[in-house]
Protein backbone atom coordinates (compact mmCIF):
# COMPACT_ATOMS: atom_id res chain seq x y z
CA UNK A 1 0.00 0.00 0.00
CA UNK A 2 1.35 3.46 -0.96
CA UNK A 3 2.37 5.82 1.81
CA UNK A 4 3.26 9.52 2.00
CA UNK A 5 6.94 10.22 1.39
CA UNK A 6 9.01 13.16 2.52
CA UNK A 7 9.57 15.66 -0.30
CA UNK A 8 11.62 18.68 0.72
CA UNK A 9 9.67 20.24 3.61
CA UNK A 10 6.34 18.61 2.66
CA UNK A 11 4.74 15.19 2.36
CA UNK A 12 3.98 13.86 -1.11
CA UNK A 13 1.44 11.23 -2.10
CA UNK A 14 1.32 9.36 -5.41
CA UNK A 15 -1.41 7.25 -6.95
CA UNK A 16 -2.78 5.94 -10.23
CA UNK A 17 -6.04 7.57 -11.27
CA UNK A 18 -8.98 5.74 -12.84
CA UNK A 19 -7.31 6.03 -16.26
CA UNK A 20 -4.01 4.53 -15.03
CA UNK A 21 -2.17 7.87 -15.08
CA UNK A 22 0.18 8.66 -12.21
CA UNK A 23 -0.83 11.66 -10.10
CA UNK A 24 0.75 13.36 -7.11
CA UNK A 25 -0.02 16.03 -4.50
CA UNK A 26 1.90 17.55 -1.60
CA UNK A 27 0.69 18.34 1.91
CA UNK A 28 2.25 20.14 4.87
CA UNK A 29 1.29 17.43 7.37
CA UNK A 30 1.97 13.67 7.13
CA UNK A 31 -1.36 12.70 8.71
CA UNK A 32 -3.27 15.01 6.35
CA UNK A 33 -1.40 13.47 3.39
CA UNK A 34 -2.20 9.92 4.55
CA UNK A 35 -5.91 10.70 4.92
CA UNK A 36 -6.00 12.36 1.49
CA UNK A 37 -4.30 9.35 -0.11
CA UNK A 38 -6.75 6.96 1.53
CA UNK A 39 -9.72 9.02 0.33
CA UNK A 40 -8.38 9.33 -3.22
CA UNK A 41 -7.62 5.62 -3.53
CA UNK A 42 -11.13 4.77 -2.29
CA UNK A 43 -12.65 7.15 -4.88
CA UNK A 44 -10.56 5.63 -7.67
CA UNK A 45 -11.67 2.14 -6.65
CA UNK A 46 -15.35 3.18 -6.70
CA UNK A 47 -14.96 4.82 -10.13
CA UNK A 48 -13.32 1.70 -11.57
CA UNK A 49 -16.10 -0.44 -10.08
CA UNK A 50 -18.75 1.82 -11.67
CA UNK A 51 -20.19 3.01 -8.34
CA UNK A 52 -19.03 6.64 -8.82
CA UNK A 53 -18.73 8.93 -11.83
CA UNK A 54 -15.28 10.03 -12.87
CA UNK A 55 -14.45 13.65 -11.92
CA UNK A 56 -14.75 16.19 -14.75
CA UNK A 57 -11.57 17.09 -16.60
CA UNK A 58 -9.49 19.86 -15.10
CA UNK A 59 -10.56 23.34 -16.22
CA UNK A 60 -9.21 26.74 -15.29
CA UNK A 61 -11.21 29.68 -14.04
CA UNK A 62 -9.81 31.63 -16.97
CA UNK A 63 -11.51 29.18 -19.35
CA UNK A 64 -14.77 29.76 -17.51
CA UNK A 65 -14.36 33.54 -17.91
CA UNK A 66 -13.89 33.11 -21.67
CA UNK A 67 -16.88 30.78 -21.95
CA UNK A 68 -19.11 33.12 -19.90
CA UNK A 69 -18.19 36.15 -22.04
CA UNK A 70 -18.78 34.18 -25.23
CA UNK A 71 -22.02 32.41 -24.30
CA UNK A 72 -23.75 34.35 -21.53
CA UNK A 73 -22.76 38.01 -21.81
CA UNK A 74 -24.52 38.55 -25.19
CA UNK A 75 -27.79 37.31 -23.66
CA UNK A 76 -27.74 39.64 -20.65
CA UNK A 77 -28.80 43.26 -20.32
CA UNK A 78 -25.98 43.65 -17.80
CA UNK A 79 -23.46 41.97 -20.10
CA UNK A 80 -21.10 44.96 -20.15
CA UNK A 81 -21.15 45.02 -16.34
CA UNK A 82 -20.21 41.33 -16.29
CA UNK A 83 -17.29 41.96 -18.63
CA UNK A 84 -16.07 44.81 -16.45
CA UNK A 85 -16.30 42.76 -13.24
CA UNK A 86 -14.49 39.82 -14.85
CA UNK A 87 -11.76 42.05 -16.26
CA UNK A 88 -11.18 44.15 -13.14
CA UNK A 89 -11.88 41.69 -10.31
CA UNK A 90 -12.58 38.02 -11.00
CA UNK A 91 -9.96 37.17 -13.62
CA UNK A 92 -7.10 38.89 -11.72
CA UNK A 93 -8.10 37.08 -8.51
CA UNK A 94 -8.97 33.59 -9.80
CA UNK A 95 -7.76 33.39 -13.40
CA UNK A 96 -4.63 31.37 -12.59
CA UNK A 97 -6.54 28.81 -10.49
CA UNK A 98 -8.26 25.65 -11.60
CA UNK A 99 -12.01 25.59 -11.00
CA UNK A 100 -11.52 22.96 -8.30
CA UNK A 101 -9.26 25.36 -6.43
CA UNK A 102 -11.92 28.09 -6.25
CA UNK A 103 -13.55 27.45 -2.90
CA UNK A 104 -14.91 29.16 0.19
CA UNK A 105 -11.48 30.14 1.50
CA UNK A 106 -10.50 31.78 -1.80
CA UNK A 107 -13.83 33.64 -2.01
CA UNK A 108 -13.49 34.85 1.59
CA UNK A 109 -9.97 36.11 0.85
CA UNK A 110 -11.27 37.83 -2.29
CA UNK A 111 -14.00 39.62 -0.31
CA UNK A 112 -11.62 40.51 2.51
CA UNK A 113 -9.23 42.19 0.08
CA UNK A 114 -12.08 44.45 -1.07
CA UNK A 115 -13.17 45.94 2.24
CA UNK A 116 -12.54 49.38 0.74
CA UNK A 117 -15.62 48.81 -1.44
CA UNK A 118 -19.15 49.07 -0.07
CA UNK A 119 -20.91 45.85 0.88
CA UNK A 120 -23.37 45.97 -2.01
CA UNK A 121 -20.52 46.15 -4.54
CA UNK A 122 -18.75 43.18 -2.94
CA UNK A 123 -22.05 41.27 -2.88
CA UNK A 124 -22.51 41.98 -6.61
CA UNK A 125 -19.01 40.66 -7.37
CA UNK A 126 -19.66 37.46 -5.43
CA UNK A 127 -23.10 37.08 -7.03
CA UNK A 128 -21.47 36.95 -10.46
CA UNK A 129 -18.80 34.55 -9.18
CA UNK A 130 -21.45 32.15 -7.86
CA UNK A 131 -23.47 32.44 -11.10
CA UNK A 132 -20.38 31.54 -13.13
CA UNK A 133 -19.59 28.55 -10.87
CA UNK A 134 -23.20 27.36 -11.21
CA UNK A 135 -22.77 27.60 -14.97
CA UNK A 136 -19.56 25.55 -14.71
CA UNK A 137 -21.50 22.93 -12.75
CA UNK A 138 -24.18 22.84 -15.46
CA UNK A 139 -21.42 22.29 -18.02
CA UNK A 140 -20.09 19.46 -15.80
CA UNK A 141 -16.75 21.24 -15.45
CA UNK A 142 -17.05 20.90 -11.65
CA UNK A 143 -19.04 18.49 -9.51
CA UNK A 144 -20.47 20.97 -7.01
CA UNK A 145 -20.48 24.68 -6.23
CA UNK A 146 -18.87 25.86 -2.96
CA UNK A 147 -21.21 27.57 -0.50
CA UNK A 148 -19.88 31.09 -0.86
CA UNK A 149 -21.33 33.61 1.59
CA UNK A 150 -22.02 37.16 0.48
CA UNK A 151 -22.02 40.15 2.85
CA UNK A 152 -25.49 41.04 4.06
CA UNK A 153 -26.76 44.29 2.63
CA UNK A 154 -29.43 46.20 4.49
CA UNK A 155 -32.15 47.19 2.05
CA UNK A 156 -34.95 48.40 4.29
CA UNK A 157 -33.25 51.65 5.28
CA UNK A 158 -31.19 51.94 2.11
CA UNK A 159 -29.79 55.38 1.39
CA UNK A 160 -31.78 56.75 -1.52
CA UNK A 161 -33.01 60.21 -2.43
CA UNK A 162 -36.53 61.16 -3.51
CA UNK A 163 -38.92 64.07 -3.87
CA UNK A 164 -40.30 63.98 -0.36
CA UNK A 165 -43.47 66.08 -0.42
CA UNK A 166 -46.29 66.88 -2.79
CA UNK A 167 -44.94 70.43 -2.94
CA UNK A 168 -41.53 69.15 -4.10
CA UNK A 169 -43.20 67.06 -6.82
CA UNK A 170 -45.27 70.06 -7.98
CA UNK A 171 -42.21 72.36 -8.04
CA UNK A 172 -40.26 69.80 -10.01
CA UNK A 173 -43.01 69.20 -12.58
CA UNK A 174 -43.71 72.93 -13.03
CA UNK A 175 -40.03 73.45 -13.79
CA UNK A 176 -40.18 70.49 -16.17
CA UNK A 177 -43.09 72.07 -18.02
CA UNK A 178 -40.84 75.07 -18.79
CA UNK A 179 -38.66 72.67 -20.82
CA UNK A 180 -41.60 71.66 -22.98
CA UNK A 181 -44.56 69.27 -22.86
CA UNK A 182 -42.53 66.12 -23.60
CA UNK A 183 -40.23 66.70 -20.63
CA UNK A 184 -43.19 67.53 -18.41
CA UNK A 185 -45.18 64.40 -19.25
CA UNK A 186 -42.12 62.13 -19.31
CA UNK A 187 -41.04 63.22 -15.81
CA UNK A 188 -44.63 62.97 -14.55
CA UNK A 189 -44.93 59.43 -15.94
CA UNK A 190 -41.68 58.49 -14.23
CA UNK A 191 -42.92 59.81 -10.88
CA UNK A 192 -46.43 58.33 -11.14
CA UNK A 193 -45.55 54.86 -12.51
CA UNK A 194 -42.09 54.05 -11.11
CA UNK A 195 -40.91 52.94 -14.55
CA UNK A 196 -37.17 52.96 -15.31
CA UNK A 197 -35.79 55.36 -17.89
CA UNK A 198 -35.31 52.62 -20.52
CA UNK A 199 -38.85 51.39 -19.96
CA UNK A 200 -40.18 54.93 -20.42
CA UNK A 201 -38.11 55.46 -23.55
CA UNK A 202 -39.51 52.25 -25.08
CA UNK A 203 -43.18 52.88 -24.21
CA UNK A 204 -45.56 52.79 -27.15
CA UNK A 205 -49.14 54.03 -27.27
CA UNK A 206 -50.31 50.44 -27.75
CA UNK A 207 -49.03 49.84 -24.20
CA UNK A 208 -51.43 52.44 -22.77
CA UNK A 209 -54.98 51.27 -22.05
CA UNK A 210 -57.03 54.33 -21.06
CA UNK A 211 -60.19 52.27 -20.60
CA UNK A 212 -58.64 49.88 -18.08
CA UNK A 213 -56.25 52.59 -16.85
CA UNK A 214 -53.18 50.39 -17.16
CA UNK A 215 -49.76 50.83 -18.71
CA UNK A 216 -48.06 47.63 -19.87
CA UNK A 217 -44.31 47.75 -19.30
CA UNK A 218 -42.61 45.15 -21.49
CA UNK A 219 -39.54 46.71 -23.18
CA UNK A 220 -36.47 48.78 -22.49
CA UNK A 221 -33.57 50.31 -24.43
CA UNK A 222 -32.14 47.04 -25.74
CA UNK A 223 -35.22 44.83 -25.77
CA UNK A 224 -36.73 43.24 -22.65
CA UNK A 225 -37.11 44.90 -19.26
CA UNK A 226 -34.45 44.48 -16.59
CA UNK A 227 -36.17 41.41 -15.14
CA UNK A 228 -37.20 40.25 -18.63
CA UNK A 229 -40.85 40.23 -17.60
CA UNK A 230 -44.07 42.03 -18.45
CA UNK A 231 -45.79 44.03 -15.74
CA UNK A 232 -48.52 46.65 -15.39
CA UNK A 233 -48.64 50.07 -13.75
CA UNK A 234 -51.94 51.78 -12.92
CA UNK A 235 -52.68 55.16 -14.51
CA UNK A 236 -53.29 57.15 -11.33
CA UNK A 237 -55.57 60.17 -11.21
CA UNK A 238 -52.67 62.62 -11.20
CA UNK A 239 -51.31 61.18 -14.46
CA UNK A 240 -54.51 60.42 -16.41
CA UNK A 241 -55.30 63.94 -17.77
CA UNK A 242 -51.65 64.54 -18.67
CA UNK A 243 -51.48 61.36 -20.75
CA UNK A 244 -54.83 62.02 -22.46
CA UNK A 245 -53.69 65.50 -23.53
CA UNK A 246 -50.26 64.21 -24.57
CA UNK A 247 -51.90 61.52 -26.73
CA UNK A 248 -53.45 64.28 -28.86
CA UNK A 249 -50.12 66.11 -29.21
CA UNK A 250 -47.95 63.04 -29.86
CA UNK A 251 -49.77 60.70 -32.26
CA UNK A 252 -46.72 58.63 -33.29
CA UNK A 253 -45.81 55.12 -32.15
CA UNK A 254 -43.63 56.08 -29.18
CA UNK A 255 -44.93 58.00 -26.17
CA UNK A 256 -41.72 59.99 -25.77
CA UNK A 257 -39.79 60.10 -29.07
CA UNK A 258 -36.71 62.23 -29.68
CA UNK A 259 -36.68 64.96 -32.32
CA UNK A 260 -36.11 62.40 -35.07
CA UNK A 261 -39.08 60.34 -33.88
CA UNK A 262 -36.84 57.58 -32.56
CA UNK A 263 -36.25 56.19 -29.08
CA UNK A 264 -34.22 58.19 -26.58
CA UNK A 265 -30.92 56.56 -25.55
CA UNK A 266 -29.41 56.31 -22.04
CA UNK A 267 -27.13 59.26 -22.89
CA UNK A 268 -30.01 61.47 -24.08
CA UNK A 269 -30.10 64.96 -22.61
CA UNK A 270 -33.62 64.46 -21.30
CA UNK A 271 -32.19 62.00 -18.74
CA UNK A 272 -29.08 64.06 -17.97
CA UNK A 273 -28.54 67.79 -18.64
CA UNK A 274 -32.24 68.62 -18.94
CA UNK A 275 -32.90 67.03 -15.56
CA UNK A 276 -30.16 69.17 -13.97
CA UNK A 277 -31.66 72.36 -15.44
CA UNK A 278 -35.10 71.42 -14.14
CA UNK A 279 -33.75 70.80 -10.64
CA UNK A 280 -31.90 74.11 -10.63
CA UNK A 281 -34.97 75.99 -11.89
CA UNK A 282 -37.11 74.35 -9.19
CA UNK A 283 -34.65 75.42 -6.49
CA UNK A 284 -33.28 72.01 -5.54
CA UNK A 285 -29.68 72.43 -4.37
CA UNK A 286 -27.09 69.69 -4.78
CA UNK A 287 -26.54 67.42 -1.77
CA UNK A 288 -23.03 67.49 -0.26
CA UNK A 289 -21.74 64.58 1.79
CA UNK A 290 -18.16 64.94 2.88
CA UNK A 291 -16.07 65.88 -0.13
CA UNK A 292 -18.65 64.59 -2.63
CA UNK A 293 -21.81 66.15 -3.99
CA UNK A 294 -24.66 64.79 -6.04
CA UNK A 295 -27.89 66.18 -7.57
CA UNK A 296 -30.91 66.41 -5.29
CA UNK A 297 -32.38 63.57 -7.35
CA UNK A 298 -31.10 61.55 -10.30
CA UNK A 299 -33.49 60.14 -12.86
CA UNK A 300 -33.68 56.75 -11.15
CA UNK A 301 -34.69 58.55 -7.95
CA UNK A 302 -38.01 59.39 -9.60
CA UNK A 303 -38.70 55.65 -9.33
CA UNK A 304 -37.90 55.89 -5.60
CA UNK A 305 -40.25 58.88 -5.41
CA UNK A 306 -43.12 56.80 -6.79
CA UNK A 307 -42.47 53.92 -4.39
CA UNK A 308 -42.01 56.14 -1.35
CA UNK A 309 -45.24 58.08 -1.90
CA UNK A 310 -47.12 54.87 -2.70
CA UNK A 311 -46.20 53.45 0.71
CA UNK A 312 -46.49 56.74 2.63
CA UNK A 313 -50.07 57.07 1.37
CA UNK A 314 -51.06 53.60 2.55
CA UNK A 315 -50.38 51.61 -0.63
CA UNK A 316 -49.95 47.85 -0.36
CA UNK A 317 -46.32 46.65 -0.38
CA UNK A 318 -47.04 43.49 -2.35
CA UNK A 319 -48.89 45.44 -5.04
CA UNK A 320 -45.92 47.80 -5.13
CA UNK A 321 -43.61 44.82 -5.65
CA UNK A 322 -45.62 43.83 -8.74
CA UNK A 323 -45.73 47.37 -10.12
CA UNK A 324 -41.97 47.87 -9.70
CA UNK A 325 -41.16 44.37 -10.99
CA UNK A 326 -39.05 43.33 -8.01
CA UNK A 327 -38.32 39.60 -7.98
CA UNK A 328 -37.86 39.65 -4.21
CA UNK A 329 -40.05 41.47 -1.70
CA UNK A 330 -36.83 42.32 0.17
CA UNK A 331 -36.14 44.97 -2.46
CA UNK A 332 -39.57 46.48 -1.89
CA UNK A 333 -39.27 46.37 1.91
CA UNK A 334 -36.75 49.23 1.83
CA UNK A 335 -39.81 51.51 1.69
CA UNK A 336 -41.69 49.82 4.54
CA UNK A 337 -40.50 52.29 7.17
CA UNK A 338 -42.57 54.99 5.45
CA UNK A 339 -45.85 53.15 5.96
CA UNK A 340 -48.14 55.23 8.22
CA UNK A 341 -49.98 53.67 11.14
CA UNK A 342 -48.68 50.23 10.24
CA UNK A 343 -50.29 48.54 13.27
CA UNK A 344 -53.52 50.54 13.59
CA UNK A 345 -55.66 47.61 12.48
CA UNK A 346 -53.85 45.10 14.67
CA UNK A 347 -54.56 46.39 18.19
CA UNK A 348 -57.67 44.21 18.65
CA UNK A 349 -56.28 41.16 16.89
CA UNK A 350 -56.36 39.11 20.17
CA UNK A 351 -59.66 40.50 21.42
CA UNK A 352 -60.18 42.78 24.42
CA UNK A 353 -58.26 42.98 27.66
CA UNK A 354 -57.86 39.65 29.53
CA UNK A 355 -59.85 38.89 32.70
CA UNK A 356 -56.70 39.38 34.76
CA UNK A 357 -56.30 42.96 33.59
CA UNK A 358 -55.92 45.29 36.55
CA UNK A 359 -55.19 42.44 39.01
CA UNK A 360 -52.02 43.09 40.98
CA UNK A 361 -49.89 39.94 41.27
CA UNK A 362 -47.66 40.09 44.37
CA UNK A 363 -44.02 39.36 43.72
CA UNK A 364 -42.26 36.84 45.94
CA UNK A 365 -39.35 38.30 47.79
CA UNK A 366 -36.10 36.60 46.97
CA UNK A 367 -34.60 34.59 49.79
CA UNK A 368 -31.06 34.91 50.88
Amino acid sequence: MAKPTKFRDRWRIRWLDENGRRQSECYADRREAALALKRIEANVAEIRAGRRNAPPPERSFGELCDRWIEARVPLKRSGKDDESIIRCHLRPAFGSLSLREVGVAQADAFAGARQHLDKKTVANLLTLLVAMLNYACDLEWIEKVPRIRKPRVRLINADYQWLRTRDEIDRFLRAGADEGPLVHVLYATAIYTGARQGELAALEWCDVDFERRLITIQRSFEGPTKAEDVRHAPIVDALLPLLREWRLRSPGRLLFPNREGRMHLPSSRVFQETLQRVLARAGFARITRGSKSRPYVRFHDLRHTFASHWVANGGDLFKLQKVLGHKSVQMTLRYAHLQPDAFTGDYARFGGAPATAGVVVPLRRAEG
